[in-house]
């Protein structure tokens, strides 16, 4: 029998007469869902028609594709062990999304962990950044489910997200839980340090450290401590993007999967009311997310990563500085009785009670007015969800009057080595007496120099000596690695020595302590920098209660060594930074556009305020 060729009607819509889609007589509606975004083909009706035409070889009826449209940002990777659960949490938003009435749908962008990549995740932050503000702004979403937990992926999203400026919410894949060696406790990854120092120092031996090894990291998951990865999801919350209790449910339970649920649900509610990052976020939402940040005794890495933030917002950019992590400091304490600053882990914080308990607790200082994602404010949220202290969560989460620290966790420091700052962690300090010290400088030109001198015998070195790393700034590695704690010289971690004064324009991780000031800006690369030119035997004075970082070297002497340095630089032909301005890709880009690290090492022109005005 001849088929019909006759045009059917869509099983599940009207008739394409019918359908207002095709009504060519009539400007298309755009604006949402699938009619939002169209590719520019010059005709709209058309442009829809054919986006409809690939969307449905995947199975998709015109009841589905007439729903909001929820975008679920996937950052699976085999080589990433803190977003193994990542295809579980899509599940879970998928679900609640579709419970919801909305159509979810996830793509991928890149995904980064700090071990996986060379040079340094850090390098690869700005590039995620803007993969994941050009998918959102490039595909039809009415909102944004943004999957991310290993150190620099959640920092990344939320610059892509407020850029992009649609609604948006952040959800973590969660801490893993805390393995165990001979009885103890151990969580990824203060004690990988800790534990790697004492094989240094020659109190491990070869057995115990391959054991430990296998026992750091038990499951999938970010760091169980409160190293960056975990500051990040916690000022996510306080900021107001995400469910309270979604800073701390472990990687691997229950608790992250209804998370997720939530997470999904949620976004329908917020793709139909438009909140957007830039109208939801105020200068308020930051000065509770710093206090967070200085509460939980979080990583010095979020000051980078807060400040690339909120140079993202058009009303906000310049608002917040480097003083004002410091103002807020002073009057904050440290509550948060985790690693690296305190003894306990990522799943105490949250048997503890979490964000909950610890945003009730610092109510005081808190700005109750804050908007949050769902539309309430974080007043509202805080009363419509009560929390009473008991005896573990005051352990964990001690009160304003009985503080892990009484203040400035971390703290700014600045002066002639650092004229436009530099940051470090007091509370994570392993021996106090060093937050004021002063001696002679033993300087390291970079990285493979470190490697090749730190351990040598011969090494001019003594405890009271200040350990000076130069070339691992934004530009000088490139890309600020996480080389900023500086190992014990052996010889001296042999006798017993486990803390120095170290100096560096690089970075540390959020799980490393120690006596180490990161950030110093200028970095050493400038030709201007002050730590680009200190010499061996320089004398360097640290003093954290007057936030000072002085090189005890006159202001003549300074300045002429810093004209001989651009004479030698002119000699060589300026060989470096010729280099940098004629390299390809995507380094080359990175090298000539990211600002400093006071600025959040982002590129000059994603800021809000553009290129060369930063």
């Amino acid at each position: 029998m001849e088929e019909s060729k006759e045009l059917q009607p869509p099983q599940n819509g009207a008739k394409p007469a019918e359908n207002p889609d095709y009504d060519l007589t009539q400007p298309l509606a755009t604006g949402t869902g699938l009619r939002s975004g169209l590719t520019s083909y010059g005709d709209a009706h058309f442009s829809l028609f054919l986006r409809k035409v690939f969307i449905k070889a995947l199975g998709y009826s015109e009841s589905a594709l007439n729903r909001p449209i929820i975008g679920i940002i996937n950052t699976y990777s085999a080589l990433n062990p803190c977003h193994a659960n990542v295809p579980q949490l899509i599940e879970a938003v998928k679900r609640g999304v579709q419970l919801s009435g909305g159509l979810a749908v996830e793509f991928p962008t890149i995904s980064l962990h700090e071990s996986f990549s060379s040079p340094t995740s850090m390098f690869l932050r700005n590039l995620m950044s803007m993969d994941t503000e050009e998918m959102i702004k490039a595909q039809p979403l009415d909102a944004v489910v943004m999957i991310g937990g290993c150190d620099k992926t959640v920092p990344a999203q939320l610059m892509g997200g407020i850029s992009a400026n649609k609604p948006v919410l952040p959800l973590v894949t969660g801490p893993m839980m805390p393995g165990s060696y001979r009885g103890q406790r151990l969580g990824a990854c203060t004690d990988c340090r800790n534990n790697w120092a004492a094989f240094r120092a020659g109190t491990l031996d070869v057995e115990d450290i391959g054991n430990l090894n296998e026992e750091l990291a038990p499951t999938a998951g970010t760091c169980g401590v409160m190293g960056t990865a975990s500051t990040m999801a916690c000022v996510t919350t306080a900021l107001g993007f995400m469910p309270l209790r979604g800073a701390s449910a472990p990687a691997v339970s229950s608790a992250r999967l209804r998370i997720a649920e939530e997470t999904g649900t949620n976004a329908v509610s917020v793709a139909a009311a438009k909140r957007t990052p830039q109208e939801m976020l105020s200068k308020e939402s930051f000065l509770n997310a710093i206090t967070v940040l200085q509460a939980i005794g979080g990583s010095t890495n979020a000051v980078v990563h807060l400040m690339a933030i909120i140079n993202r917002h058009p009303r906000l950019a310049g608002e917040i500085t480097l003083k004002t992590f410091d103002e807020i400091g002073r009057k904050t304490p440290l509550l948060i009785d985790l690693k690296p600053s305190g003894d306990n882990y990522m799943t105490d914080f949250h048997n503890a009670g979490g964000m909950l308990g610890l945003l009730h607790t610092l109510e005081p200082l808190l700005h109750l007015e804050a908007m949050t994602i769902t539309g309430q404010t974080l007043g509202e949220v805080l009363d419509a969800n009560p929390f009473r202290t008991f005896p573990f969560s005051s352990q964990i989460i001690r009160p304003l009057t009985n503080p892990l620290y009484p203040a400035s966790s971390l703290v700014v420091l600045s002066g002639n080595l650092a004229p436009n700052g530099c940051v470090t962690k007091a509370s994570a300090s392993k021996d106090r007496r060093l937050l004021s010290h002063s001696g002679p400088a033993v300087v390291f030109k970079n990285s493979a120099d470190l490697a090749l001198r730190i351990d040598d015998p011969n090494l001019a070195v003594t405890k009271d000596s200040v350990l000076v790393l130069q070339g691992i700034g934004p530009i000088g590695n490139p890309g600020m690695p996480e080389a900023g704690m500086i190992p014990i010289p052996r010889k001296l971690s042999a006798q017993g020595v486990s803390d120095m004064l170290r100096i560096s324009d690089g970075r540390m991780s959020g799980t490393a302590g120690g006596t180490i000031v990161l950030h110093v800006s200028p970095e050493s690369a400038i030709p201007e920098s002050v730590l680009g030119i200190v010499r061996d035997g320089d004398w360097i004075v640290c003093d954290v209660e007057k936030r000072e970082l002085r090189l005890e070297v006159s202001d003549e002497e300074i300045a002429q060594r810093i004209v001989e340095r651009k004479a030698k630089l002119e000699k060589d032909g300026d060989g470096v930074w010729k280099q940098r301005k004629a390299r390809r890709g995507y380094r080359g880009l990175y090298e000539r556009c990211v600002n400093q690290a006071q600025e959040g090492a982002d590129f000059d022109f994603l800021t809000a305020v553009g290129p060369g005005e930063a």
